[in-house]
């Protein structure tokens, strides 16, 4: 029988892929106050709830918010070292709102943007861009050309697109806090709805569990 054992001990030894312990799918939600829930507590915010979502539909998934307040596709590429090396999944892509109140040029938000994907998928790193509109505030070309960076990005980069994070959340003053600008915690379940229909496909393409 002890070469029976020794048999058996180097079949386990040669497949240890098969006995690893499967870990949660890691994603980064990565942006700005509307990603980090401000004034909200942690588990009202969108990526707490994406993360209860995903368990729910039995996809075993840690969310990590690295939402800024204030933040901007340039600060987003000044993380971006630190939030790659974290070694995600998934990379929630959700930056533009403040470029867009800002009046960053359209061109430069695109090349925050591009580099952003872009070193994710240099490090095989899946990612779902959110899109995000931009008030008239700097003449309704820039509102034009802001809007079809998402589209086009999401075609070039080959990668899921959100059209619009506050769809059915702007303007709608059941979802908006005091402040006039920032969801209230329905408004952050409403975020949630929309990403989620985006996420839950690429989370089940990667089989719900990380394998680096």
């Amino acid at each position: 029988m002890g070469w029976l054992l020794v048999l058996v001990l180097g079949v386990l030894l040669a497949v240890p892929s098969t006995l690893s312990a499967e870990r949660p799918l890691k994603i980064v939600a990565f942006g700005d106050s509307l990603t980090s829930g401000h004034r909200l507590r942690d588990r009202e915010a969108y990526p707490a709830l994406l993360e209860q979502s995903l368990n729910d539909a039995g996809l075993p998934a840690k969310v990590e918010n690295h939402g800024v307040n204030g933040d901007t596709t340039a600060g987003g590429v000044r993380r971006l070292d630190d939030v790659l090396d974290e070694k995600p999944d998934i990379l929630l892509v959700a930056f533009g709102a403040n470029d867009g109140l800002r009046g960053v040029p359209v061109a430069r938000m695109r090349a925050n943007l591009e580099r952003i994907i872009g070193e994710a998928q240099k490090r095989g790193i899946a990612v779902l861009l959110v899109g995000m509109e931009a008030l008239p505030l700097h003449g309704w070309q820039y509102t034009i050309d802001f809007h079809h960076v998402f589209p086009d990005l999401a075609a070039k980069y080959r990668v899921p697109l959100v059209p619009f994070m506050l769809n059915g959340v702007f303007g709608n003053p059941d979802l908006i806090s005091p402040d006039g600008v920032h969801p209230n915690a329905a408004g952050a379940r409403a975020i949630a709805a929309n990403i989620l229909p985006e996420l839950l496909p690429l989370a089940q393409k990667l089989g719900g569990v990380a394998t680096r």
